[in-house]
Formats: structure tokens, sequence, C-alpha cells
């Protein structure tokens, strides 16, 4: 009986993560209830409370959960790809994670500032990220060897910034792509 608890308690939390990823990326910097998702993810606001005992709470592990995946994709994507192309598909996973983070702007500032998650923290997971698609690219001829991958993250984080729509974001990002590459 313990074991069905358990694995039922663990299929509720990551329907309710699943759910409240989805809601926040679709909320587009709109307010979304708690009772939402917790109705969204077929179960009770009680259940939504007992593994995320606040907003703060669910914000974080949908965040955490979605840094881990961003991260996790460049493996793939290398072990799947050259190592340009994965760079720059990895660069579109990242501008989703990026947008989808719109609809929990306030709560991820509230975040930061209580020190819940630490920005030099999730720019080190990123860079370490970019770091390893580089050296791949290096070592496989694509890539510049005088990039460093801060440089990389600072710029995409500009571009993010700066863009006006999805499509535009596509083109910056293929700029980007171009002038790392090897000549």
């Amino acid at each position: 009986m313990t074991e069905s608890v358990r694995s039922d308690a663990r299929r509720n939390r990551e329907k309710l993560l699943e759910v409240a990823t989805a809601a926040f990326a679709a909320a587009d910097g709109r307010p979304v209830s708690l009772e939402s998702i917790a109705r969204d993810a077929g179960v009770g606001i009680g259940t939504l409370y007992r593994h995320f005992p606040s907003r703060d709470v669910l914000v974080e592990a949908v965040y955490r959960s979605e840094l881990a995946e961003v991260a996790a994709a460049a493996g793939q994507l290398l072990s799947r790809h050259p190592a340009k192309a994965a760079l720059r598909r990895w660069m579109d996973r990242y501008a989703s994670f990026v947008a989808a983070k719109r609809g929990m702007a306030e709560s991820f500032r509230a975040m930061i500032e209580s020190g819940a998650i630490e920005g030099s923290q999730i720019r080190a997971s990123i860079v370490g990220v970019v770091e390893m698609l580089l050296k791949a690219g290096v070592d496989d001829g694509s890539l510049r060897s005088d990039v460093q991958a801060d440089d990389v993250v600072s710029s995409l984080i500009g571009i993010f910034l700066a863009s006006g729509s999805p499509e535009q974001t596509g083109r910056l990002l293929d700029l980007l792509v171009d002038g790392i590459a090897s000549r």
C-alpha cells in the first residue's frame, strides 16, 4: 500500500509540475491561479499545497525542472547532430525556456531577491552547457576556438531581451551561430 501511495504522490507531483509549466508558459505575463493548475492536473488544491506549500515553491520547482531539461538537451542534441547544428538547436530550446518564464516573472524576481534562486548559479549552469557545446564544435572544427562561453550567453540574453518576435529571435540566433562558426 505504501508503494502505491508513493507512486500516486510522485505521479501527482509530476502532473502538477507538467500542468504548471504549461500554464506559466501560456500565461504571457498574466497571473495563473493555483486552483486552475490543481484542477487541470486532476487533483485537489490540498494536494497541490502538500507538494508545493506556496506559489514561490511551485515556481521554483518548475524553474529548476525546466533548467535541468534545458541543460540535458545539449548532450542529447550533441549525440544526434554535429556540434554546430546541436548548438543552434539548443539555442532554440533555450529561447523557448526563456520565453516560457515570462509568465513566472513576478515570482521569479521575488525568488532571486529572497535568495531562493541565485542568479550566478543559473548563469554558471548555462555557461557550462555552452562551454560543452563550444568545445564539441572546436573539436570537430565547426566552431571557432577563440569564443568564450560567457560571451555567447551574454549575446543570448541580449537577443532574448531585444527581440520582438520568435521569427526575429531565430534570425538573430542564426547570426550569432554564423559569427562563431569556423571560417
